[in-house]
């Protein structure tokens, strides 16, 4: 029955009431007005004493299941007959009304509800708000509803395995080994041997030379640095409109791999984007400058957790704005999905600045066989992948 109903009956009956004189007439609407009033204030009462705690991890993978712990407790001292829990979830992560049902709490007492995400879809998803409404036992009065917070769960970007990207750099130091023998790391030794005219005392090996009774002079192993800047494109212009989602959606799992394969060969890595942050859409998504580490990998796959593909402005404007800025010889590696004659020009004018650029196509390419044979023509090595599957390339 409705509250209105509710309502026409005590009309109808307080008629009659009046009518008949009647005191059990009387008495009923007394109750019914008792019972309106009491469970009106009653309701509100304690459901300012209701607070709710959301307990779970907000960082997950794709794929993963996340396990969410509800915690309702009922501070105060009166005791709730019912509590309607209505929590509010994205459809990527869960089915609809996955968590909508009633309590009952006592005073000062608590209740526990379990609920689980599926990562079905890389994103930056709200958790929440939690609604709860409570009521008289009689229904006479409207539910009284309190809203809660919201939390954020971040699903990474998938992670491909790489095991064989080739990518150069001109930078005279660091830790990976290099055959051009033309810079040696000190913090490599290659071997030893006889110390001969012009050797810098700085490489006799002091203890080796007492041990064998000559002096024994150290040999490096060569080694280059692999800086690397991830230009991201999601200006979604770029790419084929009927494949722009799962194209996109491929860039960003392109870029995150490499992150990880960069960070787990100790060299640092930075990521330019023209993509929408979800913290931030009305401003351009800050660029995040070459670090190492895997706290700043953990920073790089939020970031790419919470891009989104919009028009916006072109990768090669960004080159032009953030390239200038990076260290000399670092490898430089642009992930689009179209590649025209002003990004040529662009990543031309990074070469002459001592930039490796690396082109990467993501998605269905027209003209690519166009677009290799000019990368070619100016020297940068080009790679196309329509799918996931095409980056075993890098994998075998």
């Amino acid at each position: 029955m409705e509250v209105g109903d509710y309502w026409l009956f005590l009309m109808i009956l307080l008629v009659i009431a009046a009518m008949v004189r009647g005191d059990f007439a009387i008495s009923v609407l007394y109750l019914f007005l008792g019972a309106y009033f009491l469970g009106k204030w009653w309701g509100g009462k304690a459901l300012t004493n209701v607070t709710c705690q959301r307990y779970f991890d907000p960082y997950t993978f794709l794929g993963e299941e996340v396990t969410v712990r509800l915690v309702v407790r009922n501070k105060g001292w009166l005791p709730i007959a019912w509590l309607r829990l209505y929590e509010s979830l994205p459809v990527e992560l869960t089915i609809p009304n996955a968590v909508n049902q009633v309590i009952t709490l006592g005073a000062r007492s608590q209740s526990i509800v379990m609920y689980s995400l599926h990562a079905r879809k890389r994103g930056y998803y709200p958790i929440g708000p939690l609604f709860t409404s409570t009521g008289d036992i009689l229904g006479l009065s409207r539910e009284q509803q309190k809203q809660g917070d919201i939390d954020h769960l971040i699903v990474y970007p998938k992670i491909i395995t790489l095991t064989r990207p080739r990518f150069h750099s001109h930078s005279p130091q660091g830790t990976l080994r290099s055959n051009q023998p033309l810079f040696e790391d000190p913090s490599r030794v290659l071997s030893k041997r006889d110390y001969v005219a012009g050797d810098s005392l700085r490489r006799v090996d002091w203890k080796a030379s007492a041990t064998v009774g000559r002096l024994q002079v150290k040999q490096f192993e060569p080694s280059i640095a692999l800086e690397t800047a991830i230009f991201l494109d999601l200006n979604i212009s770029d790419y084929d409109p009927h494949f722009r989602i799962d194209s996109t959606e491929l860039a960003i799992v392109i870029a995150a791999s490499l992150a990880s394969w960069v960070i787990r060969k100790k060299q640092t890595v930075g990521l330019v984007t023209n993509g929408v942050d979800q913290l931030d859409a009305s401003q351009p998504s800050r660029p995040l400058l070459p670090r190492k580490g895997r706290s700043h990998l953990t920073h790089v796959l939020e970031t790419l957790a919470r891009l989104q593909a919009a028009e916006t402005f072109s990768i090669a404007a960004i080159l032009r704005r953030d390239s200038p800025h990076l260290t000399w010889g670092t490898t430089l590696i642009v992930i689009t999905g179209k590649v025209d004659e002003i990004l040529f020009d662009e990543l031309f004018q990074t070469r002459r600045r001592g930039l490796n650029a690396v082109i990467i196509l993501a998605g269905r390419v027209a003209d690519w066989q166009e677009i290799q044979r000019k990368a070619d023509l100016f020297g940068f090595p080009a790679y196309a992948f329509q799918n996931e599957g095409d980056l075993d390339l890098w994998r075998q």
